[in-house]
C-alpha cells in the first residue's frame, strides 16, 4: 500500500509538474507578446503607472490574506463541502472588504496629489494613478467568487484543468487589452484587459471544473481553523508584499514614471524565470510536500532534494545567461526607448540565485511552521527598506537597483538555520548545483555575441 501511494504521488507530480510547466511557458509566451505588443501602442509612463495600481492591489490582498488556499490544500478537511463552502464565502468577504480599501486608497492618493504632498516627479504625483486605482480594485470583487473547485485542484495536484483556465483567461484579457486599444490608445487598456482576465477565471472556474459546487455557508468550526492557521499567512503575507513589491513603493517616490516603467519592464524579464520557478514551488511542491508530511514525514528530505535538483538547475544557469546577455536581450525585444531596462535586467538576474532557497519556506508551510516564513521575510524586509533610499542617495539609481538585490540575499543564512533545525539540509548538494551558474555565464556570453552579431 505505501509502495502504491508513492508511485501515486511520483505519478501525479510529474503530470503535475508537466502541466505547470507547459502552462506557464504558453502563458509567458502570451504574457510576454501582449508586453511586447502593448509597448509599442503605449509610453512607458503608463507602464509606471500601471505598476503602482498593481501593486496597491497585490498589497491589499495580501494585506488580507488568510492563506485560504493553503488551508484547504494543508487540512485533512479540506476536500469537505462545508469546509470549501465556508472557505469560499470568507473569500467573498475578503474582496469586497479589499475593493473598498483600494478604494479608500484611491481618494488618499488623489488629496495627496491635490494638496501637493507628493513629489512633483513621482509616479505618485501622475493625475491618472487614483482613477486608474479605483476602477481596477474592482478585480478583488470579481475575485472574490472564485471557484473553489480551483484549489480542489491543486490540493489533489490535478493541474491540467486549473492550467486550461488560467490560459483561457489569460487569452480573453489580452483580446479586451487590444481591442481597446485599437481604439483607445491609453492606460485604460491595461485596465480592461486585467478585468476581462479576471472575470474570465472566476466563470470558467464555476462551469467547467470537477468538484464541491460554491454555496454560501459559515462553519465556525472551520472558520477558526482557517483564521487559526491564516493569522501566521497573513503575518507572513504582509510582511512579504512590502519586501516583493517594496522596491516599486519605494522607487515610485525616488524616480519618475518612466524610470519606473523600465524598471518593471526588467523584472518583467527576470520574472519570467522566476515565475516558472514560483509556480512549481506553489502548485507542486507545497502540495507533494503537505501530503509526505501527511502520509510518511519521514521522506521529507529525499523529496525535498529531487524538487532542489530542478529548481537549483534552472535558477543558477538563468541567472548566469540574463547576467551575462541581459542587454543585449533588451536590445534585441524592445525599442530604444527601453535601452535602459538593459543594465538593470543584468543587476537583478541576481536574483535568481535565491529562488532554490526560497523553496524551503514549503517545508515550513506543510510542517504546520509558517511563522518561520514571516521571521525570514522580516529580515529581508529591514533591509530592503533600510538600503534601498540610503544606496539611492549614495549612488543614485544603480545603488538602489543593488540594494534591491542585495536585500533577497539576507534570507538565505536564515533559510539554512531552519532547515537545518528541521533535518532538512545537505550542503554537498547545495554547493553542487551552483556549478550551473558559471555555465550559464559562458552561454549568456556566446548570446550576447550572437545577437550582436545576428543585428
Amino acid at each position: 500500500m505505501i509502495v502504491s501511494e508513492k508511485i501515486s504521488l511520483r505519478n501525479r507530480v510529474l503530470n503535475a509538474g508537466m502541466w505547470t510547466l507547459a502552462g506557464f511557458a504558453l502563458s509567458t509566451i502570451i504574457r510576454f507578446g501582449s508586453n511586447l505588443l502593448m509597448t509599442r501602442l503605449l509610453a512607458p509612463e503608463m507602464f509606471g503607472v500601471m505598476a503602482i495600481a498593481t501593486t496597491v492591489m497585490v498589497g491589499l490582498g495580501m494585506f488580507s490574506d488568510l492563506g485560504l488556499k493553503q488551508s484547504v490544500v494543508r487540512s485533512k478537511r479540506g476536500n469537505e463541502p462545508v469546509f470549501l463552502n465556508t472557505a469560499w464565502s470568507i473569500q467573498i468577504v475578503r474582496g469586497l472588504l479589499l475593493w473598498i480599501g483600494a478604494l479608500c486608497v484611491s481618494l488618499i492618493v488623489l488629496l495627496l496629489a491635490k494638496m501637493g504632498r507628493t513629489p512633483a516627479e513621482s509616479v505618485y504625483a501622475v493625475p491618472s494613478l487614483p482613477y486608474v486605482i479605483s476602477v481596477l480594485s474592482f478585480s478583488a470583487v470579481i475575485g472574490g467568487f472564485d471557484s473553489t473547485k480551483l484549489i480542489e485542484a491543486s490540493r489533489d495536484l490535478s493541474i491540467s484543468q486549473y492550467t486550461k483556465i488560467e490560459i483561457a483567461s489569460q487569452i480573453l484579457g489580452l483580446a479586451a487589452m487590444i481591442t481597446w486599444a485599437s481604439i483607445d490608445r491609453s492606460i485604460w487598456a491595461l485596465v480592461a484587459g486585467s478585468l476581462s482576465s479576471s472575470l474570465a477565471k472566476v466563470t470558467l472556474g464555476h462551469a467547467t471544473l470537477p468538484g464541491v459546487r460554491n454555496r454560501w455557508q459559515w462553519d465556525k468550526a472551520v472558520a477558526s481553523e482557517v483564521i487559526h492557521f491564516g493569522k501566521w499567512i497573513l503575518m507572513a503575507s504582509m510582511l512579504g508584499f512590502l519586501v516583493n513589491s517594496g522596491d516599486r513603493l519605494l522607487l515610485g517616490g525616488l524616480v519618475d514614471s518612466k524610470t519606473l516603467g523600465l524598471y518593471s519592464i526588467a523584472l518583467l524579464c527576470v520574472g519570467i524565470i522566476d515565475g516558472i520557478l514560483s509556480r512549481i514551488i506553489g502548485d507542486v511542491t507545497f502540495p507533494a510536500f503537505s501530503e509526505v508530511v501527511r502520509e510518511r514525514p519521514a521522506d521529507l528530505k529525499r523529496n525535498y532534494y529531487s524538487f532542489h535538483s530542478v529548481i537549483a538547475t534552472v535558477a543558477y544557469l538563468a541567472s548566469g545567461v540574463l547576467m551575462a546577455s541581459g542587454q543585449s536581450i533588451i536590445t534585441l525585444m524592445y525599442d530604444r526607448r527601453y535601452e535602459q531596462s538593459g543594465w538593470m535586467l543584468q543587476v537583478l538576474a541576481a536574483i535568481l540565485l535565491t529562488a532554490p532557497f526560497r523553496m524551503a519556506t514549503q517545508t515550513f508551510m506543510a510542517l504546520g511552521q509558517p511563522k518561520l516564513q514571516s521571521n525570514i521575510v522580516l529580515a529581508r524586509l529591514v533591509l530592503l527598506f533600510a538600503l534601498t533610499p540610503l544606496f539611492f542617495h549614495l549612488y543614485g539609481l544603480p545603488g538602489a537597483i543593488w540594494a534591491i538585490v542585495i536585500s533577497q540575499f539576507s534570507t538565505v543564512p536564515f533559510i539554512i538555520f531552519y532547515n537545518r533545525r528541521n533535518n532538512v539540509f545537505h550542503l554537498y548538494k547545495e554547493l553542487l548545483f551552483f556549478l550551473w551558474f558559471p555555465v550559464g555565464l559562458g552561454v549568456g556570453k556566446l548570446l550576447a555575441i550572437a545577437i550582436t552579431t545576428w543585428k
